[in-house]
């Protein structure tokens, strides 16, 4: 029986090319240790990163850009104005932006700054599980914060499957497409919910992996800004099909990183249509 079709890695296809083609500029206001891995990211898969977070300059640069993303893993006040800002100007300009709510749960100060951004309307929210849990429950009934319930560190203590519900509930309420990075990746926009069975384990190890991928979806939102779900399902799969790929030519984490950055710029239809697993979960 002849097989059907990979919709999915055709779409992811359609996407990557796109940004191959039209290179948009992505705004990174992001923490220190991810700089290098999203740029690298963005570069290899077409796009043109701008690491850039001046107060001084939003005006004048942010309303230029395809796309932002905001990424609170270093936060401190001093950067909170220029994130808020800057995602201000995108929601007034209709630039599409994706928020990353690294460790959100790790301090009072990091959940309200990241409730403060939600309610600057995000076009995507990614998070590992227990990021998305906790800023869900947050964002619909905004409790004092349960620091027995915080994660180890960056590292998510929950499955992305167990965030589901969560999930949706957090693209209702905040309009935002919702991503949950794990070994099965998560996309909802509150009714449908769809997976990506690729990546690897390894990729874990690799610090500012998750960040990257965040990166990545913002590249994906700023060439398909009318399908932010179909666009970053596509994110989502293009980097797990990379580390599957990179992990065949790697001996440990370091070299993963390396092989995944050249995977990711060698990508070709033929390896999509063949990798990309994505279902409907529900």
């Amino acid at each position: 029986m002849e097989e059907p079709p990979n919709e999915w890695g055709k779409k992811a296809w359609e996407h990557l090319s796109l940004v191959r083609t039209h290179s948009p500029l992505i705004q990174c206001i992001t923490n220190f240790v991810s700089m290098d891995l999203m740029a690298n990211t963005l570069l290899s898969a077409g796009a043109s990163p701008a690491m850039l977070y001046s107060a001084e300059e939003l005006h004048h640069f942010t309303p230029r850009v395809s796309a932002l993303t905001v990424n609170i893993g270093t936060l401190t006040p001093s950067w909170l104005p220029a994130m808020n800002t800057a995602a201000q100007l995108c929601s007034s300009l209709s630039i599409p932006w994706v928020l990353d709510p690294v460790a959100v749960s790790a301090s009072p100060f990091r959940l309200n700054a990241c409730l403060e951004l939600v309610r600057l309307r995000p076009n995507v929210i990614r998070g590992n599980a227990s990021e998305i849990i906790a800023l869900s429950l947050a964002s619909s009934t905004q409790p004092a914060l349960n620091h027995d319930a915080a994660p180890k560190g960056v590292d998510s203590v929950h499955e992305s499957m167990d965030a589901i519900e969560a999930a949706k509930l957090l693209a209702q309420t905040s309009g935002a497409v919702v991503a949950v990075s794990g070994a099965t990746d998560i996309v909802t926009d509150g009714n449908r919910v769809f997976g990506a069975h690729n990546g690897v384990a390894m990729m874990q190890k690799i610090t500012a992996t998750g960040c990257s991928l965040t990166a990545l979806i913002a590249a994906f939102v700023a060439v398909d800004k009318s399908h932010a779900l179909d666009a970053a399902m596509s994110a989502l799969a293009v980097f797990g099909v990379a580390g599957e790929l990179g992990m065949k030519m790697a001996k440990g984490p370091a070299s993963l990183r390396l092989h995944l950055i050249d995977a990711l710029y060698g990508l070709d239809e033929a390896a999509l249509l063949s990798h990309v697993n994505v279902t409907t979960l529900c």
